[in-house]
């Protein structure tokens, strides 16, 4: 037996069987992609929505030791300038370098709310 017997060729599809057969076959061939298709974006959205939990949890971690961080750090700033000049005036000076920061925070926040607005409305931005 030589290699070539082994080979399994499909028979032509004869001309009785006009396109009907074909245009099934299509079909089917569509439908299959079609479910393969939303079988792999519901795939992709599971994976998505795993990993943004994940996201979420990480970034609140984050937020959370970075405020610990911050609280450490001016509660340092009182208790170091209290020996310089006195628990009222570290309270002042570390208040105020504190209160200009939101004030700057805040209007930077007021004027790219300002700018978005304007542009989203269509408008020029100021």
């Amino acid at each position: 037996m030589s290699e070539q017997d082994n080979i399994w060729t499909p028979d032509p599809p004869s001309a009785e069987e006009g396109i009907g057969p074909a245009i099934r076959a299509l079909i089917e061939d569509g439908q299959t992609l079609v479910e393969a298709e939303i079988a792999y974006r519901k795939a992709q959205a599971a994976y998505g929505l795993g990993e943004a939990k994940t996201i979420v949890v990480l970034l609140l971690f984050g937020l959370a030791f970075g405020f610990f961080t911050l609280l450490a750090i001016v509660v340092g700033l009182l208790l170091a300038l209290a020996h310089y000049v006195g628990v009222w005036g570290s309270l002042a000076i570390v208040g105020g370098g504190l209160a200009i920061l939101a004030a700057l925070c805040l209007a930077r926040a007021l004027k790219r709310i300002k700018t978005a607005k304007a542009a989203l409305s269509g408008g020029s931005a100021a």
